[in-house]
């Protein structure tokens, strides 16, 4: 555990979704019970086997970007970032707020930059041999001048946070960490140790993806765990129900402002959660179905609590990752059992995947934002589509929206690769 002396406090929250293009739109759809998963329109999928996905729809990147030259280097998922900080770093009310640039960073969690194929088809097609077959030798001589000479600087991961730290002068700690689907969550547990240990005094924080594209498709049917209920789209995603059959795949981007807490309250800012306990783990047998150890992520768990300094007692929600692929919903299941033992059955876990799908490297990010919406509304989300039990998964899933006055909460991010994290987060007047 570490020895923290300084606490954390989450000011601002921005959002871009499948169900909307605020904080405020986003949480209102959830709690209506609204999906955001429906037929793909990004590209003709009609030749793969899975065709639905959680797309963003109606978003204008020249709303958040002002300058057209910025938008020739971004691709979606960084003007997507761009546009979730934008949102989180007003809701703080950081402009005039004095902060010293160089006690400002950014961490964002993000992941493999999807490709263009339109960009690049000119540099393929001249780099064709008389036999058609694409030849590295002509790519080098000709296809490479068909290339858009900025073109590397929109496939780089840490690209968001570079965008992000140049809009708002942040000159402190920045970093970006690529671990799948746990990414964001990875983020805003880095900034909040930084922050602890007075490494920076505020953090723009969060993840965002896009990669609802041919490709990824492929390869994730390719591994089992894509939902192929295309004919019914909007029930696709249904995490820990008996039914389910894989996850889809969604877009987005979460945004947080972390700030030291004295800080945050001397300058007058609103304090939406303070954020108590970060832990992480890996799993290095991952992806195996035959797997029945839920530890590796019962450890991250009890690490999240441990440097909270809470024992399983004091939690009374879990924003679960729940991701509707089957064996990964059966080891979070198991691994809530592990930690909270005899109490598990009672504490309420959803997850809103079923709602948006899975948003890869901006997961976390968003179940983290949903967890400080349902604290502060005193409301909790459900967990879409949840029908029919699974005996392996037999926890209090909240099939719909609840009332309940949670003081604490954990929020889990587990990639179904082996990278774990929890998150603690205590609703601002709530006891220590």
């Amino acid at each position: 555990m570490i020895d923290r002396k300084r606490r954390v406090a989450v000011t601002g929250i921005g959002v871009i979704s499948p169900l909307g293009l605020t904080a405020s739109d986003f949480w209102t759809n959830l709690v209506a019970d609204r999906s955001g998963v429906s037929s793909i329109t990004l590209f003709d999928a009609a030749a793969l086997p899975t065709r639905i996905a959680a797309e963003v729809r109606g978003f204008d990147p020249s709303r958040y970007v002002a300058r057209r030259k910025s938008l020739k280097v971004m691709m979606r998922d960084m003007q997507f970032a761009v546009a979730a900080a934008k949102e989180a770093v007003a809701d703080a009310r950081l402009e005039g707020a004095g902060i010293d640039p160089q006690r400002i960073g950014v961490v964002f969690g993000a992941g493999m930059i999807s490709t263009d194929i339109e960009e690049i088809a000119p540099a393929i097609r001249h780099s064709r041999g008389p036999d058609g077959r694409f030849d590295l030798v002509r790519f080098g001589k000709a296809g490479i001048r068909h290339l858009f000479p900025l073109w590397l600087l929109k496939q780089l991961p840490n690209m968001l946070a570079s965008h992000v730290a140049i809009i708002y002068d942040a000159q402190g700690p920045s970093n970006t960490i690529t671990t799948g689907c746990s990414s964001s969550a990875h983020a805003i547990g880095e900034a909040y140790r930084i922050i602890s240990r007075g490494g920076a005094d505020l953090i723009i924080t969060g993840g965002a993806s896009s990669s609802i594209t041919p490709l990824k498709l492929i390869r994730y049917d390719r591994l089992g765990v894509l939902s192929r209920r295309n004919d019914e789209p909007e029930r696709a995603s249904r995490p820990f129900d008996a039914a389910r059959d894989g996850f889809v795949i969604g877009e987005g981007a979460g945004v947080v402002v972390l700030e030291e807490w004295e800080g945050a309250r001397a300058r007058g800012a609103a304090v939406h959660a303070e954020v108590v306990g970060y832990g992480n783990s890996v799993d290095i047998r991952c992806g195996e179905e035959r797997r029945v150890e839920p530890s590796s992520k019962a450890r991250a768990m009890r690490a999240a609590l441990a440097d909270g300094g809470l024992d399983p007692g004091g939690i009374g929600y879990i924003s679960a990752h729940g991701n509707s692929i089957p064996f990964t919903d059966r080891l979070e299941t198991s691994a809530v059992k592990e930690v909270f033992g005899d109490r598990a059955a009672g504490i309420p876990v959803s997850s809103i995947k079923g709602n948006i799908g899975d948003l890869g490297p901006a997961a976390g990010a968003l179940g983290l934002i949903s967890t400080v919406l349902a604290m502060r509304h005193r409301l909790i989300p459900c967990t879409r589509n949840y029908e029919t039990p699974d005996p392996a998964c037999d926890l209090d899933y909240v099939p719909a929206p609840r009332r309940a006055d949670v003081s604490c909460a954990l929020c889990n991010s587990f990639d179904f690769m082996g990278q774990n994290v929890s998150i603690v987060l205590r609703r601002p007047g709530a006891p220590s």
